[in-house]
């Protein structure tokens, strides 16, 4: 057997790193929260005496929180479930759950081991049924991901919480799929990060690129040596390789208004600005007083993902309506998930794949990095 392989092999079946928790927000600005669990809870407030059965609604209170109709005087509460899981509002997930009052709504966190929040995140961010290097792939990039966001916290003072459990960083589903290969992948790349310069990197990652891969820089004003643009021909059959969509005019001008742009009747929206990858980098947006330049991403986060998949776009008007016509999904930077499928179907394994597609970084084991 080569040298390389039995390496490779070892390196996969690394020891974890033990003691690493993340704290996942799973949902924000909410009114109230159902929490359950089949094998009864427990729970704890810093101020009250709390009885916990097998299930408890909590709602703010104003200056508490309220659960179960009782007035409280305490503005959080912890709660596990006796059998180690937990179900919010529909999610069944492990470790802790957290319910506090932030700025007059609630605010609701899963506190729970790093290795246990991947295997929540990875089925939920790649098929199933991809290739296992894929999956290897998409565990790595995860688990990087969010090991790079616990330092980023740690260094910058205190947060509530490490993630969102949406697109705005990692999708998460708690305990759905967990036990799947999505899960598994997890388990055969246990405490692996990608790192340059002995640190974990920033590993963002996309759906679909269509086109070279996008450099950060234009789009978080990020200047990091291995989120450069590289070739990506690979991902020619994911179902938003193209697409088209449309929107009112109407519609955005109301929500860059809720967003706090000024515009008045919009009369015409054009690329002002494109990155070497192709991609729109600004708008110009004509309208009734004046004029608007925006980034061609915060197009996307103004009219929403699924409208406006990525920022590889054409417009045309068509009466009062904008018609999109695009390629890819996703901001395009780092790793493109469909480019991933395709590569590990050809046989590369996972650690090239990541390598091409985050330069110049390598597979470290967690334990290895030092803590800054």
């Amino acid at each position: 057997m080569p040298a390389l392989f039995i390496a490779l092999c070892l390196f996969f079946a690394a020891p974890a790193f033990a003691g690493d928790t993340i704290r996942v927000a799973l949902q924000q600005n909410v009114e109230s929260v159902t929490v359950a669990s089949a094998s009864g809870l427990s729970a704890r407030a810093p101020d009250d005496d709390v009885q916990a059965n097998g299930r408890m609604t909590i709602s703010n209170g104003g200056h508490g929180l309220i659960v179960d109709g009782r007035r409280l005087r305490s503005e959080r509460i912890e709660i596990r479930g006796r059998n180690g899981e937990t179900t919010v509002n529909g999610l069944t997930v492990p470790g802790k759950v957290i319910v506090k009052r932030q700025n007059g709504r609630l605010l609701t966190i899963n506190e729970l081991d790093l290795e246990d929040y991947l295997k929540g995140v990875v089925p939920a961010e790649m098929n199933a049924s991809w290739h296992p290097e894929a999956l290897k792939v998409q565990a790595i990039a995860a688990r990087t991901y969010a090991v790079y966001q616990l330092r980023q916290n740690g260094s910058n003072g205190k947060k509530d919480f490490d993630v969102l459990a949406s697109t705005k960083d990692q999708v998460y589903r708690g305990r759905a799929g967990a036990d799947g290969p999505g899960g598994r992948a997890v388990e055969q790349t246990r405490d692996l990060v990608l790192a340059y310069n002995d640190q974990p990197v920033f590993a963002a990652y996309h759906s679909t690129a269509a086109g070279p891969t996008e450099d950060a820089m234009h789009v978080w004003s990020l200047d990091l040596p291995y989120l450069k643009g590289v070739e990506c021909p690979f991902d020619m059959n994911a179902p938003n390789y193209q697409w088209r969509s449309d929107v009112a005019l109407t519609v955005l001008e109301r929500r860059l208004r809720e967003e706090n742009f000024p515009v008045g009747v919009i009369a015409s929206l054009t690329p002002a600005v494109y990155s070497k990858s192709g991609r729109v980098a600004q708008v110009r947006v004509l309208h009734s007083d004046g004029e608007l330049y925006l980034k061609g991403e915060d197009l996307r986060r103004v009219l929403g993902y699924t409208v406006v998949a990525s920022t590889q776009f054409d417009i045309e008007f068509s009466g009062l309506r904008l018609q999109f016509t695009g390629r890819g999904a996703g901001h395009g930077v780092g790793l493109c998930q469909w480019g991933a499928k395709e590569l590990a179907e050809r046989g590369y394994p996972a650690e090239t794949i990541l390598r091409y597609y985050y330069p110049g970084t390598e597979l470290r084991e967690l334990a290895s990095l030092p803590r800054r």
